[in-house]
């Protein structure tokens, strides 16, 4: 089964040549998904895209009109691909739902303390022989109330983690994770209280409809002054004009986040010769209460080969005319 591999990075070009177990003709481009390269898809029954690529309708029929029958997405988040145009032209499409929540998890952990002890700050310090402590004072985490917006594989790893800070632990989702209320004592409230009682809110929820802009200015004004606000989940999740103004007024203490509403043609791309048009990107980097990362939490050894291994994994149920249990339906 021929695949076409669009956004292919060199860091996990390895790990998806040693996942092709069954040897799939496979060729890899690092060009992005788009109505301009969809033509390249001709003569792949499979194209596999990433978070940055455009499936959007338009794409999709292109898609179609030149054979391809199915997607593999390499991430959980699919919000880039139109489900209704897939199916209406009989492309089916398949995710990779659990890859490494550690990961992720882990990484929201690292940019919370990053933050609260300044690591950034001492590390620029102490490169220019600075060696006083004075600006770079933080805070315990034990004790403090840590609200997690989006409680599945994600959310519950970091709230595992966070149990053993001794930190009170607030949640919101749609649906209620008993096992996490019961063996690690979470409370699940509404969106609203999350904001208001938590010293930090971490957000682990994908982009849809109903989440777009789900952090905007009334609920940002309801948190407590001098909050920290992680987003390790999607970036249009927040509005970053909000953001931004809650940020440059102090009330929004620090602010880190893995992603970014607009990263599309920014993150995993080496800009450092160039331009970044981009004004509140650029105002976001100049804030010392911010950490902005690259969309790098996934990228540990671990989280690229289970990628990888699950993607082969569903390439190699359509190829033996299957379904793939990580089947994406509206």
């Amino acid at each position: 089964m021929k695949t076409l591999f669009y956004s292919t990075k060199d860091f996990e070009r390895s790990s998806l040549l040693d996942q092709n177990k069954n040897a799939f003709a496979v060729s890899m481009t690092e060009k992005a998904l788009s109505p301009d390269t969809a033509g390249e898809a001709t003569g792949f029954e499979v194209v596999s895209i990433f978070t940055g690529d455009d499936a959007s309708a338009p794409v999709i029929q292109q898609l179609a009109g030149v054979g391809v029958k199915f997607i593999a997405v390499r991430a959980a988040g699919y919000d880039n691909v139109d489900l209704h145009a897939s199916r209406a032209a009989g492309i089916r499409v398949a995710n990779v739902p659990a890859y490494s929540p550690y990961a992720i998890a882990e990484h929201a952990l690292a940019l919370m303390l990053a933050l609260n002890r300044k690591l950034i700050i001492a590390d620029h310090q102490v490169h220019r022989q600075d060696f006083t402590v004075g600006n770079l004072v933080g805070f315990d985490l034990h004790g403090k109330t840590i609200g997690i917006i989006g409680t599945g594989k994600i959310g519950s790893t970091l709230i595992k983690i966070l149990s053993g800070f001794g930190c009170r632990l607030l949640c919101y989702d749609i649906r209620e994770n008993q096992d996490l209320v019961t063996n690690y004592g979470v409370t699940y409230v509404s969106l609203a209280r999350l904001c208001q009682e938590s010293d930090i809110v971490s957000i682990h929820t994908g982009l849809t409809p109903d989440t777009k802009y789900m952090i905007d200015r009334k609920l940002i004004e309801g948190m407590k002054p001098g909050v920290m606000l992680i987003n390790t989940g999607r970036g249009a999740v927040v509005n970053t004009e909000d953001v931004l103004y809650y940020l440059e007024k102090g009330h929004i203490g620090y602010f880190g986040a893995d992603v970014y509403e607009k990263e599309k043609g920014i993150f995993f791309y080496d800009l450092s010769t160039g331009e970044v048009n981009d004004a509140i990107l650029k105002k976001l980097l100049s804030l010392p209460n911010v950490l902005i990362t690259p969309h790098q939490a996934f990228a540990t050894s671990q989280a690229l080969n289970n990628i990888a291994e699950t993607t082969f994994y569903n390439i190699s149920c359509w190829s033996g005319n299957r379904h793939s249990d990580n089947e994406l339906s509206l």
